[in-house]
């Protein structure tokens, strides 16, 4: 009998192993996804302003993401507009070391 695939979960795009970090991996691998998290990092926004913030982005991808954001638990909308929830401010400090690593990379690379 051939073995079966196990499921793939929710959200782990062309994953078959639906474990959480590929999950995690794909949903900040979309487009626009990371930018709209580092525009939320300090104060919300409402749609109009974070589009604004994100270069006039499509106004249907950043309500896609922020869909996908509010269902992955990361985002919420509040009476100011849209912002980190706890479980979002968790992941945006995560990337704070990946972020400094990165800003040392580029001046090691520069020119």
């Amino acid at each position: 009998m051939a073995k079966q695939a196990p499921a793939t979960r929710p959200g782990a795009r062309g994953s078959r192993s639906g474990r959480p970090i590929m999950a995690l991996l794909d949903l900040l691998g979309r487009r626009w996804t990371l930018r709209i998290i580092w525009e939320l990092r300090e104060t919300a926004l409402t749609s109009r302003a974070l589009r604004a913030a994100c270069d006039e982005a499509s106004p249907t991808i950043v309500q896609t993401r922020l869909t996908e954001l509010r269902e992955a638990g990361f985002v919420e909308l509040t009476d100011d507009g849209y912002g980190l929830t706890a479980l979002g401010r968790e992941l945006f400090q995560t990337f704070t070391p990946l972020n400094r690593f990165a800003e040392r990379w580029s001046r090691q690379h520069a020119g």
